[in-house]
């Protein structure tokens, strides 16, 4: 053997290493590529990130709620600032009446007068149970003053049969007064009937308070004469001729210090003040109050057509006040009827005695004359 050279057993070693070392490598390897697969799966595996932006999400608009619609009353008040606006509704059996709008403290407008055929309205009542049982201290109508709550008031109404309006068989008295006086004992002249004293005035009005007598408006009335309209027999309706200053000064505060309704029959010719809140202005004609060519009022001498240009001029002095007139004089006839026709009144009143009914003539209502030393006796004996 060559010195230097490895033996055979030296070379049987190394083979078997080798032979190690390249098993080692190969299950290495192995090792690297199962490795590599594995990556390779989760690599394939994982899901893709996008880069786009998120979209966002939509949002659904909320819609906007449709408003509850107002309410006749509601539409009333909001159609006004007045804060003493108040919406009165009305409410009763068969009634369809549409909601007004009035004011506070003040008197009611002339309220609705519904009709149907066959039976008669008993008026406007502050309860449903008034209404049916017709009860005159509760009837409301334009001689009171309007009160409310929370700017709301409902009115009830009800009704009657024909037969019972004639069983009431109701006449309406008209108090007709013309001047007044301070003295006890009267004015000393040829007007003496004419001047009632102040302090039986201040009685007669005390007495239609305490008593509770119902104060139609001239509306009611002509419904009244009508047969569409109950009123009860306890009623009375208060009148001044003339305007006179004495009615100004004395007679027209006690009327509003008792609140009681009254209309001032006023000659336009020479102007209509303003009076207060209880006194309805209404025409005495403009300037026929005097006497004609005939020697009576120029009612009974002038054309239909020259009546009714008067009462015209009259009335746009009145606020266009045209329901009722009172005769200078009392002095009328048909061309006189026919006059305030064309001019548009419907009512007018005499000064003959009597009572208004039912079917009494609308342009010849009759009145109850107050002179001078009529005391509350006196009346009581004329409208009960």
């Amino acid at each position: 053997m060559t010195e230097g050279m490895p033996t055979r057993a030296q070379r049987r070693t190394s083979r078997r290493v080798r032979r190690t070392r390249t098993l080692w490598a190969v299950a290495a390897g192995v090792v690297i590529v199962a490795a590599a697969v594995i990556g390779a799966v989760v690599v394939f595996a994982r899901p893709a990130v996008s880069t786009a932006a998120t979209p966002t999400p939509s949002v659904t608009a909320t819609p906007t709620p449709t408003p509850t619609p107002l309410t006749p009353e509601e539409q009333l008040l909001a159609s006004t600032t007045d804060p003493l606006a108040c919406a009165v509704s009305f409410e009763g059996p068969g009634l369809s009446v549409d909601p007004v709008l009035v004011t506070e403290e003040q008197r009611f407008p002339a309220l609705p007068i519904p009709q149907a055929e066959g039976q008669v309205f008993s008026g406007w009542y502050a309860t449903a149970a008034d209404a049916e049982a017709r009860s005159t201290p509760a009837r409301v109508n334009g001689s009171r003053l309007a009160d409310c709550t929370d700017r709301r008031l409902v009115l009830h109404g009800d009704w009657t049969t024909p037969q019972l309006l004639a069983e009431e068989n109701a006449g309406v008295p008209i108090l007709m007064y013309h001047q007044f006086t301070t003295k006890p004992e009267g004015e000393d002249n040829w007007l003496r009937l004419n001047f009632v004293y102040i302090e039986d005035f201040a009685a007669h009005l005390q007495y239609i308070k305490d008593a509770g007598f119902y104060l139609p408006t001239w509306d009611e009335l002509s419904a009244f004469i009508d047969g569409r309209l109950y009123l009860p027999g306890h009623s009375v309706i208060i009148t001044d001729d003339d305007a006179d200053p004495t009615w100004f000064d004395l007679a027209a505060p006690l009327v509003a210090e008792r609140q009681l309704i009254a209309t001032s029959f006023d000659i336009t010719v020479d102007g209509a003040p303003e009076q207060n809140p209880f006194i309805l202005r209404r025409s005495h004609t403009d300037d026929m109050h005097r006497a004609g060519d005939n020697g009576q009022g120029r009612m009974v001498n002038l054309s239909p057509e020259e009546i009714a240009a008067e009462m015209e001029v009259s009335a746009a002095k009145l606020d266009g006040a045209k329901e009722v007139m009172a005769y200078p004089f009392g002095h009328y006839d048909e061309r006189s009827k026919e006059g305030l026709r064309l001019a548009g009144f419907e009512l007018a009143r005499t000064i003959e005695p009597g009572y208004v009914r039912v079917g009494t003539d609308k342009l010849a209502l009759p009145i109850v004359r107050i002179n001078y030393g009529m005391d509350v006796g006196a009346l009581q004996n004329l409208i009960g």
